[in-house]
Order: structure tokens, then C-alpha cells, then sequence
């Protein structure tokens, strides 16, 4: 949706450039930031609404902004109705910037009582160098909510889409790596993963690094398009990737809605990441999200066999200490990469299945632990696809080449998938252009279209092939898609040589003749 909406594109940059301005120059601290305003705003407009809807139904409601609120380390007490945005947006400058540090914040980190979301928000800490700061971005999310309204009314759309479409849009430029290898999943990448696994409505979905929850919501978004499908196929619509989606707020009961909701669990050891993921699936109207502080390869994790699907992407570069691994993690390796191979397989139920991104240093490294995490696939699973992708794929976040993963745990592998991405729809440069390229939607096609039986040697000349298990072993559980792909070498002829010197020759005679007739006019 908002690829056509350039004032909120507009509106997202001013408020980016205010806080970069501002002083606040770490991605990280101004997102965070601005997701604490964003959600100021929302949990005002959001009482406001089941106040009049109460009205309207006659039905009592009791909102979260009636009563006293005692402000903390302190004995003032002050009305609730003074910590709502519509109210507190008019104070002065100075006046306001100490309201919402001192009363507000506290206020909205315990708004949620005993949630997930108030756990996570614990810790936070509101931020603002200057009262200007927060001034001028009260405006511009004043401005950017009257833009959705508006593009709720003329476009057609839903509010709650737009205003998700906002968030991811905010998340969209963090443009930096965040620690340990973390960097975000490009949308489209995860909507193809989650049209090869296909999760279904009422399955357990998770992600065990989860970081903004972009898998989690992808998912979700998945499953209402895949209810929509079923009842009325003509209100999905293509988008910008060529991908059938419903809008996350598509008709759906509340019943259906907790099922949905109930289902999708992400765990991350950041809590920066963790309020961020919690924020961004509230904003899609999920509400009670299950997202958690927790780190999914220590002792202290014990969820094993419990999830019909796993998406991720974990951390690439990251090295735990050898004290801290879980028992249960067998590897004998500290490298996250492997090890979260390992964890992701134990997470699964039998017949659960995984759609991972690893680097593709995981698919042919020689060591014992490479070698290993990739025997957990071909030998205890159904290892069913390795797609490689291009180099340029995480720019600008990173410049690594990755593969996606299928494997179905308990399930036997008899032939291995391979396809090799050329075009993921964008330039692979840093700009990461829209381009009329991608093989998004054939790799869909092809993989739920995948033989049953291995490739001949002509059909290895393509970009996808199957491989037969047995001849993996014999390579080492080696899974480099170059490994198998035939080569296909065309036939350069030459001139003969004696014909090659005879021009030589002409041409060292054209030369010293043209140098002589230099001379004569000097």
C-alpha cells in the first residue's frame, strides 16, 4: 500500500531526519524511541474507541485513563486523563518533555499489566535530548495518522493495515547490522519462505531469533490470506512482489483471531529487539503477542518438540561461550549458525517443518560440526530444498551470500531440491532498486511442483535439480549447489595461428609506415 503513498513516505523521513537532527543518531535508540510515541498515540486512540463503541452499545466500559495515577518515587497523584496524548500534545515545550519522562512513560510501561509487553518494557528508557525534539515529532505522528486516515477513507484501505505498513516502514530503515550478525529479513524473502512452508491455521509457529518479528508476521499474514482465499478469493490482490495477500485486518472472528493469535511465538536475546518485535505485531492488530526475552540456545531453554513450524533467520557471526550451551545442543561447536540448526530441530514436533537462512559457508564447510549440523537434515529429516541466493540479497545490512533451507523433521530424505536464485526483484547493490527480474514466484511454482525422482545430467544444467540423498553422502553431506550442477562449456574456435601472425605482421607494417610518414613532416 504505501509504495503509492508518497506523503507518508514523506512524513517517515521528516521524522527519522528530526531525530537524526535531533541528536539521536544510533537507527536503533530512534526507533525505539519513536515506537514509545507511536504507542502513546495508539493506546489514546484505542480507549478512545471502545469508549464511544461502549457508548454506542450501551454496554459498560471502564477505559484505562479513568482514576488517579500515583507517579512513581513519588506521593503526587495526578488524573489519568492528563496522561493521554490528545491531552498532554498541548502542553509547553519544557513542561511536556518532563511530563511524559517523568508520568507518561511509567504510565505506558505498565499499560498493558502484567503483559508480555509491560515484562519487556521493564527496562526502557525514554530518551529525548530536547524539548524541541519531542515536540516536533508529536507534529509529524499527528500528521502521519491524519495521512492514514485519509488513505483509509479515499483509498479503500484499512486503518490497522496502513498503520502496519507504517511501522514496517520505519523498521525498513534501519540500515545498519545490529549486534552479533542481526539484520533484518527483506519483506519479500519472507513472504516467499512462508509460501514454501505454507503454515496453516491453527499450527504453532516459531522463530527463535526472532528480532522485529518479521517472520511471525508474515506468517500470520499468510494464514488470513489463506482463510480469505477460501471464502472469497476476489478481495486477494497481488502486490509489488507478485505475492497474494489478504489485509492483515481481512474479516475474521474473534475466535479465529486467538487461534491465530495463540499460535505464533518468537524468542530473541535483545530486548531492543524484543519490545520492537512486540510493537510491530501490536501494530498489525495482534494483541497479546507472544514474544520473549530469551535466549533459545542457553540452559535455560528446555522447548523441545513443541512447534509445527519454524521460520528464521538467526545470527550469522555470533560465537556463544561454551558454558553457557544448552546440554541438549550436541554440536560440540560454538558458531551460532550450527548450533541454531541443531536448536531449530529439536523445536520441531515430528513432522514439523523449518525454513532457515544460513550462509552458505553452512552448506560445504569441511569442519566436524559443519558436517554434523548438515547430517541433523539429510539423516533425521527430510531435507527437501536448498535455495541459494545471491550476494546482494541483505544489502545494505550485509553482503554475505545465504541459502533457504527446507527440512521436515522425522521424514526421510530421498532427493535433495536445489534451486539457484538469480533475481530476487531488486539491484543486489546497496540502493536495492525494484527491478521487472524475479524468481520469486517461479521458485514457488517449482518447489511445490518439485520431481519425486533425481535430475538427469541434462536437467542439472539448470537453475533447479534434484539430487538423489545417496550421492550427497558420498560427497560429504557436502550441499554447495555448484557441487552438482553441470557446467555447461561452450566451444571457443580459433583462427589458426599462421593466419594470427599474418595480421600481426600487417599491423606492424601499417604502424611503422604511419611512423615514417610522421617523420618526414617534423
Amino acid at each position: 500500500m504505501l509504495q503509492n503513498n508518497s506523503a507518508l513516505k514523506s512524513l517517515i523521513d521528516r521524522l527519522w531526519n528530526n531525530f537524526w537532527s535531533g541528536g539521536i543518531s544510533n537507527p536503533l535508540t530512534a526507533i525505539e524511541q519513536i515506537t514509545y510515541l507511536l504507542f502513546m498515540k495508539q493506546m489514546d486512540d484505542l480507549e478512545a474507541k471502545r469508549e464511544r463503541d461502549a457508548e454506542f452499545t450501551g454496554e459498560p466500559y471502564t477505559s484505562k485513563f479513568v482514576g488517579m495515577y500515583k507517579v512513581p518515587g513519588s506521593i503526587e497523584e495526578i488524573d489519568k486523563q492528563d496522561l493521554r496524548w490528545r491531552n498532554f500534545k498541548r502542553m509547553p515545550a519544557e513542561a511536556m518533555l518532563l511530563h511524559v519522562q517523568t508520568k507518561v512513560f511509567p504510565f505506558l510501561k505498565a499499560f498493558e499489566g502484567g503483559s508480555k509487553f509491560t515484562h519487556a518494557m521493564a527496562n526502557a528508557v525514554f530518551i529525548m535530548p530536547k524539548p524541541s525534539l519531542l515536540v516536533e515529532a508529536i507534529k509529524i505522528i499527528e500528521e502521519i495518522f491524519v495521512e492514514i486516515e485519509k488513505d483509509a477513507v479515499d483509498g479503500g484501505h484499512a486503518f490497522q493495515d496502513i498503520q502496519g505498513d507504517v511501522y514496517e516502514m520505519l523498521l525498513g530503515a534501519i540500515a545498519s547490522a545490529g549486534k552479533n550478525g542481526q539484520f533484518r529479513t527483506p519483506r519479500h524473502i519472507i513472504k516467499l519462505m512462508n509460501d514454501l512452508v505454507q503454515p496453516q491455521l491453527g499450527q504453532r509457529i516459531a522463530d527463535p531469533a526472532c528480532g522485529t518479528a518479521g517472520f511471525l508476521l508474515g506468517a500470520y499474514q499468510y494464514i488470513l490470506t489463506d482463510l480469505v482465499k477460501r471464502e472469497n478469493p476476489a478481495a486477494l490482490q497481488a502486490d509489488e512482489d507478485g505475492f497474494m495477500r489478504a489485509t492483515v485486518s481481512a474479516t475474521l472472528n474473534e475466535d479465529l483471531k486467538h487461534i491465530v493469535e495463540d499460535s505464533l511465538f518468537g524468542y530473541d536475546i535483545d530486548t531492543t529487539m524484543v519490545r520492537l518485535g512486540l510493537m510491530n505485531l501490536m501494530m498489525h492488530g495482534i494483541d497479546q503477542p507472544n514474544i520473549d526475552y530469551k535466549d533459545t540456545l542457553s540452559k535455560s531453554y528446555n522447548e523441545d518438540a513443541q512447534f509445527d513450524i519454524i521460520l528464521a533467520n538467526p545470527p550469522f557471526t555470533g560465537n556463544i561461550d561454551k558454558g553457557d550451551i544448552n546440554e541438549s545442543l550436541q554440536l560440540g561447536t560454538t558458531k551460532t549458525e550450527l548450533l541454531f540448526i541443531e536448536r531449530i530441530y529439536t523445536m520441531l514436533k515430528m513432522g514439523g517443518t523449518a525454513a532457515v537462512v544460513v550462509p552458505q559457508g553452512v552448506l560445504f564447510g569441511s569442519g566436524k560440526a559443519f558436517v554434523e549440523a548438515r547430517k541433523i537434515m539429510v539423516e533425521k529429516s527430510e531435507l527437501k530444498a536448498v535455495i541459494t541466493m545471491p550476494s546482494g540479497v541483505f544489502k545494505p545490512y550485509a553482503g554475505v551470500s545465504t541459502a533457504i533451507l527446507l527440512f521436515t523433521k522425522g521424514s526421510e530424505t530421498e532427493n535433495v531440491w536445489f534451486y539457484e536464485m538469480q533475481n530476487d526483484g531488486y539491484t543486489l547493490d546497496d540502493k536495492r532498486n525494484k527491478i521487472d527480474k524475479s524468481d520469486l514466484q517461479d521458485i514457488i511454482a517449482q518447489y511445490h511442483n518439485r520431481p519425486t525422482k533425481a535430475s538427469t545430467e541434462a536437467e542439472r544444467e539448470g537453475f533447479h535439480f534434484a539430487i538423489p540423498k545417496q550421492e550427497i553422502i558420498e560427497n560429504g553431506y557436502d550441499l554447495s549447489l555448484s557441487k552438482y550442477k553441470k557446467e555447461v562449456y561452450e566451444e571457443v574456435s580459433y583462427e589458426n595461428p599462421k593466419v594470427i601472425f599474418e595480421k600481426l605482421e600487417y599491423m606492424e607494417a601499417t604502424i611503422l609506415k604511419g611512423i615514417s610518414e610522421l617523420k618526414e613532416l617534423v
